[in-house]
């Protein structure tokens, strides 16, 4: 792993104030050791982290992750209630869900326009809206 990458992860973690085990640093450099923001599901980081030769078990990827939202670091997306994308771009910003791939994109914040959201029950306060457009590709 570069460098470079292993760093950025590192400092990565020590924002969230996590502690860097080997299996968080190797997780982290894939995630954000490029410096591009990314869409991953715990399968397709398992299955980057077995490329690189990293011992990381599933389960550590699924527990990491959730560690990594906990602490602040990427947020979860939920899709279809039970598929769950995590994502290191942390502001508030829409997603484009492709219907044939599965793949989460992000969606320009600055073209959405959310005129009014419904009345909310008493004693409540909005925590986030999530946005999510689900995509397939026209057959014309």
């Amino acid at each position: 792993m570069l460098d470079q990458a292993v760093q950025r992860g590192t400092d990565w973690l020590a924002q969230g104030g996590l502690r860097p085990t080997r299996q968080r640093v190797a997780l982290a450099s894939l995630l954000i050791g490029d410096g591009i923001d990314r869409h991953v599901t715990a399968e397709s980081l398992f299955a980057a982290s077995s490329e690189t030769g990293e011992g990381v078990s599933l389960a550590t990827v699924y527990n990491t992750l959730r560690a990594f939202c906990e602490a602040g670091l990427m947020q979860e997306v939920v899709v279809d209630g039970s598929k769950s994308y995590f994502d290191t771009r942390m502001d508030d910003h829409p997603h484009f869900y492709w219907e044939d791939t599965a793949e989460l994109t992000d969606a320009r914040a600055d073209q959405l326009e959310i005129v009014r959201l419904p009345d909310l029950p008493p004693g409540t306060e909005i925590s986030k809206v999530d946005v999510v457009i689900r995509l397939r590709r026209s057959k014309a």
